[in-house]
């Protein structure tokens, strides 16, 4: 394969090799049985997917009353003019099987009396259509499922305690596998006929992030280098109402408190958010997040205020919420909730088709890492958990039903990941999160483009270096404020909706 002195692993064919083990690569490897799948995880526990971190719950039209075309037509609206709507259909489409499905795997969602699902309603929902599981513990408890099912599953193989850090080359413009360090340094060479990458996203890319601070684009970044093509990449997702007690990552005020009608006030207590949307405190996520940036901004501390709608309810209805409160010597029943916006969500990733394929053959990717076109400019509330199973489950289809191309890697590129110190990678949180963060103009992306290519200089082309370029060189390009992007300079919002789309030979 090369030179290096490093342990190689070739996986038997036609076997799958899934980097990530959140919702999207676990289910993903459940569905593709009785194919033999390897799962590729640095996690020696369920703590550090950010699927497990989701509050709200999963998004999917499941009421009576309820239709996939009013959930597509939702998902469209709140992509401010970007979501592709096929994709669209299709997620609406195929997502209420998909979750009655996780139903029937184990998931113990919250329901009625009468045995029906309780369905909560969420910000730019035009119903309630949010299955939630025990409050605010969904993610947590999905992800419990997924992990209890794959440990259980004869066809999956845990390849724990490795990070992955390049992937191969076949030598054809294709991947061929990865490459894969552990915390001694040692190196794994893993080759495989499919790679799917299920990463995760970019939060950890940032200073203020309600996610995982591993959630530092490595897909995006092993995927860039080898000429893969990128969506969207300067779309990303402030949550409005992360928790302000000065904790990284920032424990997330979930979306439901306000759709169960939480209020948001300032530091005098008067509620703000009617200032700047007619839908207020249910405006779209972009449009809270940058009221609650500007009431900062004016010195104007803003709250979440639960008293009245959610009360002595709390530990019950909210219990990850009041946890996270009660340890920082806030009890919400009694007080407001200082919040402040926070990374939370990465619309853009590499591009694929609805099958989850990547422009390299070889390759898919699924989850947050992937840009399908369905969250457009900025994600509907809760869809991203419905994004992993739905998309997920047309990638196992795909793979199951097709011939499997053997693939044989000819080159090892080895990233320098163990060059990005605390140093480093503080430095580009601070500067993403001052230049690309919820407001942006094109003196501070260029600050940053530069301050990004000195760190190249320095360490060399590492993946979160690699990812946080391609964000900030898109959203200097994009000179329009459209969804999850706002530019000070470009203050509205284009004639024409046209996705991004980018390679990193682009911007040499």
């Amino acid at each position: 394969m090369s030179q290096w002195s490093l342990e190689t692993k070739r996986l038997p064919k036609g076997a799958v090799l899934i980097v990530g083990a959140g919702l999207a690569g676990l289910y993903t490897a459940l569905k593709l049985a009785p194919r033999q799948v390897y799962v590729l995880t640095s996690r020696r526990s369920k703590e550090g997917a950010a699927s497990a971190w989701a509050q709200g719950g999963i998004a999917a039209a499941l009421h009576p009353d309820d239709t996939a075309d009013a959930h597509a037509a939702d998902t469209m609206a709140a992509g401010d003019g970007l979501v592709d709507p096929e994709i669209a259909n299709i997620l609406a489409s195929e997502g209420p099987d998909r979750v009655r499905d996780l139903a029937k795997l184990g998931v113990p969602f919250d329901r009625k009396d009468d045995g029906s699902l309780y369905l909560s309603l969420e910000a730019a929902h035009s119903m309630p259509r949010v299955a939630r599981v025990k409050g605010d513990t969904a993610g947590r408890e999905i992800i419990n499922v997924m992990v209890k099912q794959t440990q259980a599953a004869d066809h999956v193989t845990g390849l724990i305690g490795w990070r992955a850090e390049s992937l191969l080359s076949d030598g054809h413009g294709g991947i061929a596998g990865a490459l894969a360090r552990r915390d001694d340094g040692s190196l794994l060479g893993i080759e495989a006929d499919v790679t799917i990458v299920a990463t995760g996203g970019v939060g950890g890319l940032f200073a203020v992030t309600t996610n995982p601070r591993t959630a530092r684009g490595d897909a995006l970044g092993m995927a860039a280098v080898m000429g893969a093509k990128m969506r969207d990449m300067e779309f990303v997702q402030f949550h409005p109402t992360a928790i302000d007690i000065g904790r990284d990552p920032a424990p997330l005020a979930t979306e439901a408190l306000r759709g169960d009608g939480a209020i948001l006030i300032n530091k005098d207590g008067r509620r703000f958010m009617s200032d700047y949307h007619k839908d207020g405190e249910l405006a779209p996520r972009d449009d809270v997040a940058r009221a609650i940036f500007a009431e900062i901004e004016a010195g104007r501390q803003p709250y979440l205020d639960c008293r009245e709608a959610v009360g002595s309810h709390f530990p019950d209805h909210f219990p990850t919420v009041f946890d996270a409160c009660m340890s920082a010597g806030i009890d919400p029943r009694m007080a407001p909730i200082p919040v402040a916006p926070a990374v939370h969500y990465h619309m853009g990733g590499l591009a694929t088709d609805s099958w989850g394929q990547t422009s390299l053959p070889g390759l898919l990717a699924l989850g947050e890492c992937s840009a399908t076109g369905v969250h457009g400019a900025n994600r509907l509330a809760s869809n991203s958990l419905l994004e992993a199973i739905v998309f997920g489950g047309r990638a196992a289809q795909m793979i199951n039903d097709s011939h499997i191309a053997e693939r044989k890697a000819d080159m090892v590129r080895s990233q320098p990941w163990l060059a990005m110190t605390a140093e480093v990678s503080q430095t580009l949180r601070n500067g993403m999160t001052k230049w690309c963060g919820v407001r942006r103009k094109a003196e501070g992306l260029n600050k940053l483009l530069a301050q990004i290519d000195e760190l190249i200089n320095q360490v060399g082309r590492a993946n979160p270096l690699v990812a946080s370029r391609i964000i900030a060189a898109s959203a200097l390009a994009r000179e329009e404020s459209r969804g999850g992007h706002f530019r000070k300079d470009f203050p509205d919002m284009a004639q024409s909706a046209i996705s991004s789309y980018i390679t990193y030979d682009m911007l040499d």
